[in-house]
């Protein structure tokens, strides 16, 4: 058995096929979801794989619509899974309390997942693999450079609560003297709180003092200031 008579029957729609590219869309699907199930995000392991292997389910039927009556455009229903799939991914993203924006890399391993499915779908195994490598590598490896830049960044986002009375002009006129600049602050809406004066979410430029921990305490220990978190 030849490789050419491999690729060519690996490319037609035929029995063979479709299970090598199920299983295929199966196998990739789960390596993304594997990293996020381990790290407990909203969408894991089950979830990748029935959006990689819905992905390729769409593309085998329009290969099959196509190829069985000669009409239509195989590429159509792939466009619709693309768009469609945005709704699951906002699903996994949320915006908690403190303004903290969470699960948008578990939205983009869906997104990435229908399109590694379109592919296998299609018959483009090459670039379906190539595909699955470097997005697996991302997942699992690209959060420590990630952690890396954050932690040697200038530039730190606060969480901070003042104190019933409290101004943020005093606080800035402190931070001030500590050679801190505040490029961009935003003051929350609350409910009216006996305990909390104003909230806000704030940047911080500390020149060549990349400890975020450190930012945080000095603050914190300004006057006026009840709490401070790290966003």
């Amino acid at each position: 058995m030849s490789l050419e008579y491999i690729q060519t029957t690996l490319a037609d729609l035929n029995l063979l096929s479709i299970i090598v590219r199920l299983f295929l869309a199966t196998i990739c699907g789960g390596l993304i979801g594997f990293e996020r199930e381990r790290t407990r995000k909203t969408a894991g392991l089950r979830t990748h794989i029935l959006v990689c292997l819905g992905s390729a389910l769409v593309m085998l039927v329009s290969q099959y619509t196509f190829t069985r009556y000669q009409t239509g455009d195989p590429a159509r229903m792939g466009a619709q899974v693309i768009s469609g799939i945005g709704f699951l991914g906002a699903g996994t993203i949320m915006v908690t309390g403190r303004h903290q924006v969470k699960g948008l890399t578990t939205a983009a391993g869906l997104w990435a997942s229908a399109c590694l499915g379109l592919a296998i779908g299609i018959g483009f195994y090459s670039g379906a693999l190539i595909g699955c490598i470097f997005i697996v590598l991302v997942v699992t490896g690209m959060h420590r450079l990630d952690e890396a830049v954050v932690n040697r960044s200038p530039i730190t986002r606060l969480y901070v609560e003042l104190a019933p009375g409290g101004r943020f002009s005093k606080l800035f006129n402190d931070l001030k003297k500590k050679g801190w600049v505040v490029s961009n602050w935003d003051v929350m809406d609350i409910e009216k709180r006996e305990d909390v004066g104003m909230i806000a979410i704030m940047t911080l430029k500390t020149g060549k003092i990349t400890d975020h921990q450190l930012v945080a305490a000095e603050v914190s220990s300004c006057q006026d200031v009840a709490y401070v978190d790290l966003i």
